[in-house]
């Protein structure tokens, strides 16, 4: 199998899987605000997503001539280890899941930040003491802190950019209680402009998931319950491969880090396929009821879909082999996903576009955060033995 062995390999798996990690959300998003149901987008994800996972195992799991590589270790006595990575690919399953809802009701950008911010702070702690402290804890933890102003930031830009397109639909009653009848007796004439209240509605009128008249309380819930099952995933990868609970028998060998990704990707996809079948005829969120023949027949959106999982795939196995080689704590670095989201948020859905100086000012502000705290936590890279 293939090992990265130097501190400079791990830094470049952290920084493209923040490029992986940061794209995929923002396809998603790009397919429901096209109208696409998320059940049908997220079980086309779910297929590719595992299929990375197949890909990765199959060759960098192969070459090399560090043993054991992959084959090898389908056969042996490692079930211990084996249910801390599926446990890790069950929560982030569920972090997932739930953030495909979370985006539509409190957008992108602070979706990202708040569930990154979350994932930081437990994430990196739990792996920090997990790896026997080869990250520099001087340099670590106020990486940390600046992931926490970051998220007070973030807070900060939603209130401020809500309160802007509350401003935006003056026309109406309020944003609150904007109700579907009146968007479709207000119709929007030509091309709305980006940032303005026309645009706003006629985005409404297409996605999938209708926002207006609901409380953004429901968003961020399902936001803070996204951050909790990240913080998870992580920290169970960690014990899945290096065992510090000495779980294994003697003389079993740890899990590699691309065996311990295949049985990941294995259980976030049962969980993913079993939640989603059940999303399509019980939808939640006031969704429409579907159909697995619906799915199989909508081919709108379906190739962004199959990229989205094969980033989200890739990037995490590129997260993992870098955590590997310099510590699972400073690998977190890849959750400023908000870098990479914000971007593609203003770029593809007009996010923030024609809003006030203050929003202006503190999404400047979030940004630096995390790139102060991105450099932060990759200086901390250690070297594992």
């Amino acid at each position: 199998m293939y090992m990265i062995e130097s501190k400079g390999g791990a830094i470049s798996c952290m920084l493209l899987a923040l490029l992986f990690l940061g794209t995929w959300p923002a396809i998603m998003t790009l397919t429901e605000r096209r109208g696409r149901l998320p059940q049908h987008t997220y079980l086309d994800y779910t297929l590719t997503n595992l299929l990375a996972a197949v890909i990765i195992a199959f060759t960098l799991g192969e070459i090399g001539p560090s043993r054991p590589n992959f084959t090898t270790q389908l056969s042996q006595e490692n079930w211990q280890s084996v249910m801390f990575a599926m446990g890790g690919g069950i929560v982030l399953s569920l972090g997932n899941l739930a953030t495909q809802y979370a985006w539509a009701y409190v957008g992108l950008s602070v979706t990202e930040v708040i569930t990154a911010s979350i994932t930081v702070v437990i994430g990196t702690t739990l792996n920090y003491f997990l790896d026997d402290r080869i990250n520099r804890a001087e340099i670590l933890f106020p990486g940390v802190a600046c992931f926490l102003i970051a998220v007070c930031f973030g807070s900060a830009v939603h209130k401020s950019n809500a309160a802007d397109n509350k401003s935006k639909l003056q026309d109406f009653k309020s944003l609150e209680t904007t109700s579907s009848f009146q968007i479709e007796t207000n119709p929007v004439k030509g091309k709305a402009k980006e940032g303005t209240a026309a645009f706003l509605i006629e985005l409404e009128k297409q996605r999938a998931i209708k926002v207006f008249g609901k409380s953004t309380i429901i968003g961020l819930a399902i936001t803070f319950f996204a951050g909790i099952c990240f913080s998870m995933f992580s920290p169970a990868f960690n014990l899945a491969t290096n065992d510090q609970w000495h779980t294994l028998k003697d003389g079993v060998p740890k899990l590699n880090v691309y065996t311990a990704f295949f049985y990941f990707s294995i259980s976030a996809f049962v969980i993913a396929l079993i939640l989603n079948i059940r999303f399509l005829y019980w939808p939640v969120l006031g969704l429409p009821r579907s159909s697995f023949k619906a799915y199989l027949n909508d081919w709108n959106g379906r190739g962004w879909s199959f990229l989205a999982g094969f980033l989200c795939g890739f990037g995490n196995g590129l997260q993992f082999m870098g955590g590997q080689a310099a510590g699972y704590a400073a690998a977190d670095a890849v959750q400023a996903l908000p870098l990479v989201s914000t971007f593609w948020g203003i770029l593809l859905f007009g996010e923030y576009r024609r809003s006030s100086r203050r929003t202006y000012a503190l999404l400047v502000s979030m940004l630096f955060m995390f790139v102060v705290a991105v450099a932060v936590l990759m200086a901390s890279s250690g070297h594992r033995k």
